[in-house]
Parts: structure tokens; sequence; C-alpha cells
């Protein structure tokens, strides 16, 4: 047997079948119903010091006063 027909057939069966199962896991994991709040806490990160108000202009600030707050 040719190794192209040999390595066709393992991907038309074998790996077709690994890729299926890989996606439906990772489909899975992604849906698990206790991933929400981490998801929503990740969402969330560019609003989270929305009380800071923006330099004007030209403005530059020093590396210092950019620290995040908590």
């Amino acid at each position: 047997m040719e190794i192209y027909t040999l390595l066709r057939e393992f991907a038309d069966s074998w790996m077709l079948l690994f890729l299926f199962v890989f996606f439906t896991g990772i489909v899975v994991w992604a849906f698990r119903p206790g991933s929400s709040k981490v998801y929503e806490d990740t969402a969330s990160i560019p609003f989270r010091h929305v009380d800071a108000p923006a330099p004007l202009g030209n403005e530059a600030t020093p590396a210092a006063d950019k620290e995040a707050r908590t």
C-alpha cells in the first residue's frame, strides 16, 4: 500500500473522528455551567475603571499614574 493512500485512509477515518470529538469537547467545556462568571468577569475588564477621566489632549502622564486601581 502506498504511503499516501495509507495516510489518506487514516485522515478520512480516525483523524476525522478525533477532530470531531476534540471540537465537541471544546464546545462542551466553553458552555459548561460554571464558566459564565469567568467569562462575564473577563468581558468586563475594559469597563472596570470608568470613573477615571481620560487625559486631555496631549497631556503626558507618568507611568506611575497609570497603574490599576483596586
